[in-house]
């Protein structure tokens, strides 16, 4: 018996693909301004899964042995995975309502600024970033992600991102509970080219020319794009832009092979032999930063809404700038059983409970045990721009066990959120 008691799986949802409003306005008014979200799940072939998604160990190879193992939950995604051999909505989002489904990516392209704000609407026409949680056994290969300028070579969009390392899923470290970022100050070029020469000669030996930091849940990090990062083993909760491009400098992880393809796939075609041009995508004045702890590590800060001995904590868990620019803030609610309060917000986000069990708005909030691949939760939430503003009522309905919340927001939606740093004046 699953603690999650909703029988109902995807798969008894009819998709609804045209004349949406009707049963999104309904959706919405059901829940006062909630919308219910279908967990999403995505694979990655050249990762191991760590196994704390609460995913069922049968249905870690759901997508099939060939597309690899499922080690990510995306949440209030709109954007595609970039996965090769990818099922057609893979990494999109679905809105629930009763017996229906919608995408969305759809919700919002027919809604615009009724669920998402005028400002994020007007500018982006789109809900522009996404959350996640990456869970793998070991390290991932050193990578970075492109900047703006660099992914539009190829049509795309660049990719900030965060992390935060929320306690409820990192109960175990798995096998390298560490991060490698950027490169050691005095790196040179030339040596960064020579592990891209030695590719096929065995280990690249690209981690002797970084740092590795020791990770600890309840912290996190801000990272921008072209910064060589090898993320460590802890269940990583990961605000980011909506994009998935990546390119991997490190050719061999655990004796597993990182194939070049995975290093130049969003690259143009003319440059994948290009070791110069490769060499230069990265941020290189980033990357050799010696103060790179203090310009990117991230702890929480309690939220100034939040009152003395109150019995509702929120807190800043993701926050700061990148070359001047709000990308995307979270945030960390924690309901102490029994209590209730009212959040004001100041635009729309996704949300996902990490521990216990609850309300929002009236909208029922569990946090399941073990999930089915195809099986519906009530873990998460996408809340409109009118209702957070508005105030959304919490409830945590347990007597014994605290309701814990992790929700994201959209570009500059916070201009009030910490900076960098900040956590040492507290």
């Amino acid at each position: 018996m699953y603690k999650s008691q909703i029988s109902r799986s995807v798969n008894d949802l009819r998709t609804v693909d045209t004349n949406v409003r009707p049963m999104v306005e309904a959706a919405i008014e059901a829940g006062n301004g909630v919308m219910r979200l279908a967990p999403c799940w995505v694979p990655r072939s050249f990762l191991q899964p760590g196994r704390r998604l609460k995913l069922h160990p049968d249905d870690l190879y759901a997508y099939g042995l060939d597309r690899g193992g499922i080690d990510e939950r995306w949440f209030g995604s709109t954007t595609e995975a970039a996965n090769e051999g990818r099922v057609h909505d893979e990494g999109l989002s679905y809105v629930i309502h009763e017996d229906q489904r919608v995408l969305l990516r759809d919700v919002i392209e027919e809604f615009g600024a009724e669920i998402i704000g005028e400002s994020i609407w007007d500018k982006y026409h789109k809900w522009p970033v996404y959350s996640k949680f990456f869970d793998n056994m070991g390290p991932i290969p050193h990578h970075m992600h492109q900047s703006d300028e660099q992914a539009a070579l190829v049509g795309q969009e660049g990719k900030p991102e965060a992390y935060y390392f929320p306690p409820q899923h990192n109960t175990i470290d798995n096998r390298f509970p560490y991060t490698f970022f950027g490169l050691v100050p005095g790196t040179s070029r030339a040596q960064l080219r020579k592990c891209l020469e030695d590719w096929n000669k065995g280990d690249n030996h690209i981690l002797d020319l970084s740092a590795a930091y020791r990770l600890r849940p309840g912290t996190g990090w801000l990272v921008g794009p072209g910064i060589l990062h090898a993320p460590g083993s802890l269940c990583t909760y990961e605000p980011q832009w909506g994009s998935d491009v990546f390119g991997m400098y490190q050719n061999l992880v655990e004796g597993r092979e990182v194939p070049w393809s995975l290093l130049v796939k969003d690259m143009p075609d003319d440059k994948h032999s290009d070791l110069d041009f490769i060499v230069d995508q990265l941020d290189w004045e980033a990357n050799v930063d010696p103060d790179f702890k203090y310009n990117h590590y991230v702890e929480p800060i309690t939220t100034d809404q939040t009152e003395p001995n109150s019995p509702c904590v929120d807190k800043w868990i993701t926050y700061g700038r990148i070359n001047q620019k709000q990308y995307f803030t979270a945030k960390e609610l924690t309901i102490e059983p029994g209590a209730s309060g009212t959040i004001c917000d100041k635009g729309a986000y996704s949300l996902i409970v990490v521990q216990g069990e609850g309300r929002i708005n009236g909208v029922r909030l569990e946090c399941p045990t073990l999930i089915r691949f195809h099986e519906l939760t009530q873990d998460e939430v996408f809340v409109t721009h009118s209702a957070a503003q508005e105030g959304v009522h919490y409830e945590n309905t347990s007597q014994s066990e605290p309701l814990v919340t992790l929700r994201y927001f959209g570009p500059e939606v916070n201009p009030d959120a910490p900076q960098i740093g900040d956590h040492l004046q507290r």
